[in-house]
């Protein structure tokens, strides 16, 4: 291993893993398809299963053999021992990581790896028969539940229009559980994404779009006539104000989970877990 002990919390090696945001590192050191960061054995570890190159490592000292010797082993696994020896492995103490990021360091190991080009639309949808559909949602923290509750309940996929936030973001493949590197995604540019423009590309490759939405028309989720499609795709809103009614109107099913006691509706990645469970049956 390339150990390089880390004293000083200004140290440049240091600013991929704190001091650069996730829109920073998207474009950092590549033009093309740039890095990510992953934080956790576990997010790590499947980051690496799935064929993604590592770059270099921050972990603390204490927790270099537990934490950090399952990915060690995986990068000599899948890259080759020369690979292991070669890359950056910056240890400190948990008080200088603590000082550096503000906060105990999620499981004290963290890592830069290099990004994959992402599908065509028209590729991810290819041979797959239910597709979760991420429109413009937002917060990190639900686009990696979404993620977690398609790869858990049996969907085939995760299709992001360009306002969604971005799978690998930090905090997205965090609560993932590193599913976001398990189950197949793309992300749609903007072109794609203007209008209506996504739901029909979607239905031109043979899906029924089912818009989770309250409207007047909106059936119940348990719903037979819908399930007996070849092939669904179930498209989820923003935190905020859902799905345009534009896009609403577009898909081919409206479909509302049941309410009780003046609730209006769920967290978009509760509704996620819902509507994968009723519609996979």
């Amino acid at each position: 291993m390339n150990l390089i002990t880390i004293e000083d919390i200004n140290a440049p090696e240091l600013d991929v893993f704190e001091r650069l945001s996730d829109r920073q590192l998207y474009r950092y050191f590549e033009p093309d398809e740039g890095v990510f960061l992953a934080e956790s054995a576990g997010v790590i570890l499947r980051a690496l299963e799935a064929g993604y190159e590592p770059l270099s490592m921050l972990v603390e000292t204490s927790r270099l053999e537990d934490e950090a010797g399952p990915a060690f082993d995986a990068i000599e696994k899948i890259w080759g021992r020369e690979k292991r020896e070669s890359i950056p492995v910056y240890t400190a103490d948990s008080e200088l990581i603590t000082r550096l990021t503000g906060y105990a360091l999620i499981r004290g190991h963290w890592m830069i790896l290099r990004r994959k080009p992402v599908s065509s639309v028209e590729e991810f949808c290819r041979g797959k028969k239910r597709i979760a559909v991420a429109f413009d949602v937002e917060n990190p923290t639900n686009v990696g539940s979404i993620f977690r509750n398609a790869a858990a309940l049996g969907m085939d996929g995760v299709l992001l229009s360009s306002d969604s936030v971005d799978p690998l973001a930090r905090r997205s493949s965090r609560v993932s559980m590193g599913t976001v590197f398990q189950i197949p995604w793309t992300m749609a540019v903007k072109e794609e994404c203007r209008e209506t423009a996504l739901i029909r590309t979607i239905q031109s490759y043979g899906f029924k779009t089912v818009a989770m939405a309250l409207t007047e028309d909106s059936t119940g989720i348990d719903n037979d006539a819908i399930r007996a499609n070849e092939k669904l795709a179930i498209i989820l809103g923003n935190e905020g104000y859902g799905l345009p009614k534009e896009v609403i109107a577009a898909c081919d099913y409206r479909v509302m989970i049941p309410m009780h006691n003046g609730v209006d509706s769920l967290n978009v990645a509760a509704a996620s877990a819902i509507s994968f469970w009723e519609l996979l049956k």
